[in-house]
């Protein structure tokens, strides 16, 4: 997991939170939840580095019949500089783009 991930996770509970599905309280609970467990080691930190960066216009420029974007791209380097075997997302092009890969995708 890197800090990009951090930030798009919530990023999501944001927008949760602005359609009043999330109160303020059970939002600032769960980023301090990812960032503990982050700290903690639960979930292996990835740097989002200079190498990671060329890695993600690689795969912009070189994966056949996906669009990936750049945030989209940036998430599969980091998987796979980060040697992961799964790859969670709701996102239809990062979900192929990452089973191209050869990573599993969750949700299936």
């Amino acid at each position: 997991m890197s800090d990009l991930a951090v930030t798009e996770i919530v990023s999501a509970v944001a927008r949760r939170l602005h359609q009043r599905s999330f109160t303020r309280e059970a939002a600032r609970r769960l980023q301090h939840a990812v960032l503990q467990r982050l700290d903690e080691g639960v979930y292996h930190r990835v740097e989002l580095t200079r190498d990671v960066h060329r890695r993600a216009e690689h795969f912009l420029l070189a994966l056949e019949g996906t669009s990936l974007r750049a945030a989209d791209a940036l998430h599969l380097a980091l998987a796979t500089s980060g040697r992961a075997a799964s790859l969670a997302t709701f996102d239809t092009r990062l979900a192929a783009a990452a089973r191209a890969r050869g990573l599993a995708v969750y949700p299936a």
